[in-house]
């Protein structure tokens, strides 16, 4: 008999699909340099992080801040984690 398979539509789709994300991609600039402050403050929330990490071990868990104990290490962290997200941002 004469039976046929239709044709396929999906490469016409993702024909498609490639032109509007590259319209998508062309309609948006983006800054070519980072901001000026960026990396000294990446940087330095990098080092006090790590600082902040290195004292409370070294005091045996007496500082930076006393009172506060074991969230010092989430200080620290926290500061390492600002450093991440800003060099998230460096181009």
């Amino acid at each position: 008999m004469g039976w046929r398979m239709p044709k396929s539509r999906i490469r016409k789709k993702v024909k498609q699909e490639r032109t509007v994300q590259a319209q998508v991609v062309q309609s948006t600039p983006e800054p070519t340099e980072s901001p000026r402050w960026l990396a000294p403050v990446m940087l330095a929330a990098f080092l006090l992080g790590l600082a902040w990490i290195v004292v409370y071990y070294i005091t045996q868990t007496k500082y930076p801040i006393p009172n506060l104990g074991a969230w010092n290490m989430g200080i620290g962290f926290v500061f390492v984690g600002i450093g991440f997200s800003l060099a998230t941002r460096w181009r």
